[in-house]
Order: structure tokens, then sequence, then C-alpha cells
């Protein structure tokens, strides 16, 4: 589940490990045009060719805009009938590859469908009809569509939190990638995936996801296309900085409780099951002056969250809280801690595992099951 990743969504590698993601692309596709007919003797013309969308386990769309610069991707042309072929042949098709976890949307943003496994393949530009007694005998052209790929990124835990929270730090820390790390906000303006290894050799993947601001549900600050990326990863990752977190002079501060009240309030409000993933909550940056009082205070609070809350706004309150699976205290910059944080990651990835292929085993016996008590069952 984990090793696969690092293939299939690594458009460009980074120094020192991890990748950085192109997560969307758009292009125009458009089936083949069909070849003549020939009236005199009613021959008719081949069809155009048609284009799909393949899922590979090694495609990119980094690689995929790399290869096609002009973003333009036309089948074969039908061959014209004539008076010793009365058939023209079918154009070839144009296969794009493309990787796992893509939504196709059309330009005006209708969902057209989801590529998540290898082998899926989408129909998305039909060739011309060859030219026939319908068409005068002409080719007809195929149809034209101008489509966006939309990459949901597939991992197995997504880092989430506000600009400054420490994620890249802590990504560095987990893993050996090596994203922009700074002291001001948005540092991360791209997901990024980097790899935590165990001695026994199993890996488990890590998405940074860019900073959140609050209103991301609504899109602000680009928020959809990072909010997307939490749908697609197994486990959440709650980076919360100790200190709290402001993010410009005219925004309020919002304590570590805030912040994480927040975290839940853009992820419900974007889609209310995000809320129900398995979670675990980082309070980042443990370092500073203060920070046991801080992280104290934090636990008490969230402990008595149903009296805590209602000092709060009312506009930050989420309906539903996320129930973490463990707190744990860290500094990712001076790495304290941080070895006990991979050990309740290691350790949550695998009762999920766990928990998943029960649940394929069990849908497995229920088909088995199925088939054995139907008609159509031949003993």
């Amino acid at each position: 589940m984990v090793l696969l990743f690092s293939r299939v969504l690594s458009p460009v590698k980074l120094k020192g490990g991890g990748t950085l993601l192109r997560d969307h692309l758009r292009i125009y596709v458009r089936g083949g045009s069909g070849g003549k007919g020939l009236e005199k003797y009613g021959a008719i013309g081949g069809d155009g060719g048609d284009v799909y969308l393949e899922v590979n386990e090694s495609a990119t769309l980094h690689a995929l805009a790399k290869s096609n610069p002009s973003k333009r991707f036309i089948a074969g042309k039908g061959s014209d009938s004539g008076k010793f072929r009365i058939f023209g042949e079918k154009g070839q098709d144009l296969v794009i590859s493309v990787p796992k976890g893509i939504s196709v949307t059309a330009d005006d943003g209708e969902l057209l469908g989801n590529l998540d496994h290898h082998g899926d393949r989408m129909l998305v530009a039909i060739g011309g009809e060859g030219g026939s007694s319908k068409s005068s005998y002409g080719g007809l052209k195929g149809e034209p569509h101008i489509i966006r790929l939309d990459l949901k990124l597939i991992a197995d835990i997504g880092l989430l939190g506000f600009p400054n929270a420490g994620k890249s730090t802590l990504l560095k820390a987990l893993s050996r990638a090596k994203p922009r790390i700074a002291n001001y906000p948005f540092t991360t303006v791209r997901p990024q995936l980097g790899m935590m290894e165990y001695e026994d050799g199993r890996q488990i993947s890590v998405a940074d996801l860019p900073g959140l601001i609050e209103g991301a549900y609504m899109n602000v600050g680009m928020g959809h296309k990072f909010l997307k990326h939490v749908e697609r990863t197994y486990l959440l990752l709650f980076v919360i900085d100790i200190r709290g977190f402001q993010l410009n002079a005219a925004s309020p501060f919002r304590s570590a409780l805030e912040n994480y009240l927040l975290l839940n309030k853009e992820i419900e409000l974007y889609n209310p099951q995000l809320v129900d993933k398995p979670s675990v909550i980082c309070l980042n940056k443990m370092d500073v002056k203060g920070a046991d009082e801080r992280s104290a205070k934090f636990l008490f609070d969230l402990e008595h969250i149903a009296e805590v809350k209602k000092q709060f706004p009312e506009e930050i309150i989420p309906k539903n809280i996320s129930k973490p699976i463990e707190i744990v205290k860290i500094s990712a910059k001076l790495q304290q801690n941080t070895d006990i944080l991979k050990s309740v990651l290691r350790s949550a990835i695998d009762e999920i595992d766990d928990r998943r292929r029960e649940r394929i085993s069990m849908e497995s016996l229920e088909k088995e099951s199925q088939l054995l008590e139907s008609d159509d069952y031949i003993y």
C-alpha cells in the first residue's frame, strides 16, 4: 500500500528524498475524424479513433504535461474507403496514461468520473463517424472537449494545520523529504510527499498539505485545492502550534485549542465525513518558553470541551470534533519525541490496515455466499 505512492505521485524529486506534486492538469481531447466514403460504390469511411484515459501505476501528471506541452490529445483519423475497400478502417484510439486518484471534470465543473484503480479506463472523446449516405459520404469530425484532471493525493497520513504550524519541519523530521522551511506562513504551496521508514522495512507515506486558513471550506486561500487531498488519506495528523497562531495583523489571534477547533470546522464544512477519519494530534514547538503550561491547559480544555467551547465564538465551533487516537507533544525543530510520534503513527496505520483487510475479507465472503444462494450457481 505504501511504496507504490512514491512512484505514482512523484513528478518532481526533491534532493534528499520526498516529492513535489503536480495535482491538476487541463487538457484538450478530440476524437479522430471519420474517413471519407465513396458514393459511387456506396463505400463507407472508417470511424475516427476514440480518446481514453487509463490508470497506469507509473504515470504522473507532470510527465503527461511534459510529454505533450501543447496539452492537445487527438485520436487517429479513420481511413478513407475506396474502390477496393468498401469499409474504411477505424482510426487508432488514443489512450492517455494517468495516475490513480484522478477526478475528471468538464470545463464547466461537471464531474465526469473518477479513476481510482490500476487499469481503470474512461472514454472522454468519441471519434467522428465515417463518411456514408447520412453525411453525403464526408467523414464527420470527432468530439472535442476540454477536461480537467484533478489528482486527489492518496497517502497513508495527511498533515493538517494552519500556516507556520511546523508541518514541513515535521515532514523532514519524520522522513527523508527536504521541503522548503522558513519562519513565515505558506512555505508549502504545493503538496509534498515523504516516506517514513522503519527498521523492519515498513514504509508509510506522509503528505504535507499546504496550510489552511479560515474560510478554506469556501475555497478561501485555494482551500478546495488543499482540502481535496485530505479525502484520500487514511489518517489525519493535526499539527498544532502550541503557541497559537495569527495569520496577520488584521486577523484574530487563535489559541492552540481554537486552532484545533477551527481545523475541525473547516474539514467538517468541506466534507462532514472527514471528521470521522482516524486522527492523531501533534502539539508542536514544545521547546518554546511556557509550552508545558500551555499544553497542560490544551489537554484539560479538550477533555472538558463541552463546557470550554461555550467561551469561544460560535462560528469556530464544529458540530462534531475528531476524537484523536493519541495526543503527542513534540518539537519537530529539535526532533524531540518524533520517534514516539512515528511509533504512534505506525500502530495507528497498522490497525487501519488490519480493519481494511478484515472488511475486504468479509465482503468477499458475503459475495461468495450470495453466489452460492443464487439460482445461477452451477454445482
